[in-house]
């Protein structure tokens, strides 16, 4: 059984400028730990959510300076703030890691798509490995 104990994570938004779909890193991170992995990706999700949608009350904005967006725009930063406080996604987030599987968390709204990517160093290895070992030998 591999342990995987190593995992690169990724924050990323995708949206659309002349026509075609362009991603801008946010930022990455190499985590020596599981726990240091979901840490980050919780961190990252919280600091997006803070930026899409920050406190009123925050004397950095004047009075009036926010609003809030129609009820049929996708509420990005409620999305991600549900992920982060979601126990159990957690754990099924620390699973997947742990058995070597990619795992993709998302959240859109009508102009961008926030991506948080995370997966084990050691899967990414043996996916690199793995064409050579199943090339024929002539």
């Amino acid at each position: 059984m591999i342990v995987h104990d190593e995992f690169l994570c990724h924050v990323t938004a995708y949206g659309t400028c002349g026509g075609r779909r362009v991603g801008v890193p946010l930022g990455t991170y190499r985590a020596p730990t599981l726990a240091l992995a979901l840490w980050w990706l919780r961190d990252r999700a919280s600091w997006i959510a803070e930026r899409l949608d920050p406190s009123p009350q925050d004397p950095a904005f004047p009075a009036g300076a926010l609003v809030p967006v129609a009820d049929t725009v996708a509420d990005v930063p409620a999305l991600l703030r549900a992920w982060c406080a979601d126990d159990a996604g957690q754990e099924r987030v620390a699973e997947e890691l742990a058995g070597g599987r990619l795992v993709r968390v998302a959240a859109s709204d009508d102009t961008t798509e926030y991506e948080l990517l995370a997966e084990s160093v050691d899967a990414l290895r043996m996916q690199r490995t793995l064409p050579a070992l199943v090339v024929p030998v002539a």
